[in-house]
């Protein structure tokens, strides 16, 4: 009863992956005819149909946002990262005789480096 159990779901299984290869193929053609009959970036009856970009080469609102909200992140992990430098380097600092870098001269270094990666971007 095992066996015959067994032999069921592979065949269950074998015929799930068939019919997924069978719809994913379905799925270029159809977006290929919606195209030739005019109803391309308004489909709706094509599985996974993602809409083209409205706005090529300008960003909307929506977009703007969203990239907004990634620079927000990027920039806590900079901080993040400049913060660990800055420990690294005082812990550094205790443990040479002679090297004393002043929290003004430390912050200019970073100013300067602020400055000139902003430069690249601009």
């Amino acid at each position: 009863a095992l066996q015959v159990q067994n032999d069921h779901s592979d065949a269950a299984a074998s015929e799930l992956n068939r019919r997924m290869r069978f719809q994913n193929k379905l799925a270029g053609v159809c977006e290929e005819m919606c195209k030739e009959v005019g109803a391309y970036p308004k489909c709706t009856q094509c599985p996974k149909f993602v809409e083209p970009d409205s706005t090529p080469g300008v960003m909307t609102w929506d977009e703007l946002l969203e990239h907004m909200d990634n620079l927000v992140s990027w920039g806590q992990d900079q901080i993040k990262g400049w913060h660990k430098q800055a420990s690294a380097l005082q812990t550094n600092q205790g443990n040479q005789e002679g090297t004393v870098v002043t929290a003004e001269v430390f912050d200019i270094m970073r100013r300067v480096q602020v400055q000139n990666k902003l430069a690249g971007v601009c």
